[in-house]
């Protein structure tokens, strides 16, 4: 399917305001709108979210009529019901009974694709699944696997893993970025296929950062929220086994990490020499700028990481984990310095800070991966083909009914 294609009738729903500057989920989804409307398709866009100030600037940013956009806030809810119905449905609570009332109405007009952004999203699709497509970013199973957690945690992990278990099985077409989250995906539900579909970036809101205006400053940098395990390992393993050796072969070099609620998580390490740790700043962009070398080095953690693919925008030479460039077919010594141990991660760290002749080769190559393989264009084609699978199935359905 293509921009010439019969526009579809598209249902979306969405858990966060769709922002060019919000998480990683809010500016895959303003590239997921922009672009199907774009194509002439017919969306109907569902929102929900908790911060009043992303639902404001997302209407600003889709008006009426040229977009459909649906806006709701979560929900207040207190009591025993509540906390019973969480239990059942872990992450329900973000949809409010307005939201699905309209949400059901809509689809009671006519639909193609009810495309569900996000596995919590799935709770609403149930009595629509054969013409529905469920989008996932990452999977718990695979975060917390060898996470060393308490019983709270571990209550967590286990009713997230159930739940990725319920809600998988109950969609016929589930798509995701990454063939590893595509074999888990097979592995808990059987099935012929998995659509791919690569986290989608608007590249041209990232300026690549040319030579004249690169930092010639030693400085090694990881950017990322706190808040989530996989960064927040990644800092802990950058500061307590990576960095002291990187500092002892190149005495000049400095630490700068940045992230949300970087100076809460990590407050044991704030007051280290020759390292600088920042949260919530305002604006991530121009800290890009400042980058010698980022180092993002998580363990552990599925799903395309979006702080990877900014720096890979913009021009910052990155060496990371396999982990770390999942999703994006980025290979060693071409793209980044990407190796999973830490002698090897070291290693690279050292080598781009010492050659800038090597930092500038990655940064073009990086730069044109992006482009070609998660701009706009790539991977809403991937998503129209996944659409195709959902008509498919749908009509076959019909067909034999």
């Amino acid at each position: 399917m293509s921009k010439a294609s019969s526009p579809l009738r598209i249902i979306l729903v969405m858990i966060e305001p769709p922002i060019p500057f919000g998480n990683a989920a809010a500016r895959w989804f303003y590239v997921l709108l922009c672009e199907l409307v774009h194509r002439g398709h017919d969306v109907t866009a569902f929102v929900a979210g908790n911060q009043q100030c992303d639902l404001d600037r997302a209407a600003e940013l889709f008006p009426s009529p040229k977009y459909d956009l649906r806006l709701f806030t979560f929900p207040n809810r207190v009591g025993w019901r509540s906390k019973l119905e969480s239990f059942r449905k872990p992450y329900s609570y973000m949809f409010s009974d307005a939201f699905k009332q309209e949400l059901s109405n809509e689809i009671k007009k006519g639909v193609d694709v009810l495309h569900l952004e996000q596995l919590s999203a799935g709770w609403l699709g149930f009595e629509d699944s054969d013409r529905a497509l469920l989008h996932i970013h990452f999977l718990y199973s695979i975060d917390l696997e060898d996470a060393n957690l308490g019983w709270k945690s571990r209550f967590h992990k286990f009713q997230m893993c159930r739940t990725e278990r319920k809600l998988i099985r109950q969609y016929p077409t589930v798509s995701t970025l990454s063939d590893r989250l595509a074999g888990q995906i097979k592995a808990i539900s059987p099935r012929k296929n998995v659509p791919i579909i690569p986290l989608g970036i608007d590249v041209e809101n990232y300026p690549y950062i040319s030579n004249e205006e690169r930092t010639v400053e030693p400085v090694v940098s990881m950017i990322g929220s706190m808040t989530w395990y996989p960064s927040y390992s990644a800092a802990v393993r950058l500061i307590t086994r990576l960095w002291p050796e990187i500092k002892k072969r190149v005495p000049s070099a400095r630490l700068e990490i940045v992230g949300r609620e970087a100076r809460k998580q990590l407050n044991c390490y704030v007051s280290l020499p020759d390292v600088i740790i920042e949260e919530n700043v305002p604006d991530i962009l121009p800290y890009f700028r400042r980058v010698g070398v980022m180092l993002y080095a998580p363990s552990r953690g599925s799903g395309t990481k979006v702080k990877v693919q900014e720096g890979f925008c913009q021009g910052v030479p990155i060496v990371t984990t396999t982990e770390g460039v999942e999703g994006i077919p980025a290979k060693d010594g071409v793209h980044a310095g990407i190796c999973d141990d830490d002698a090897g991660l070291v290693d690279r760290c050292v080598e781009l800070l010492q050659s800038i002749v090597i930092q500038n080769r990655y940064r073009r190559a990086a730069r044109e991966l992006i482009e070609s393989h998660c701009g706009i264009q790539p991977a809403i084609d991937a998503l129209e083909v996944a659409y195709h699978e959902v008509l498919q199935r749908s009509n076959n359905i019909n067909n034999f009914a």
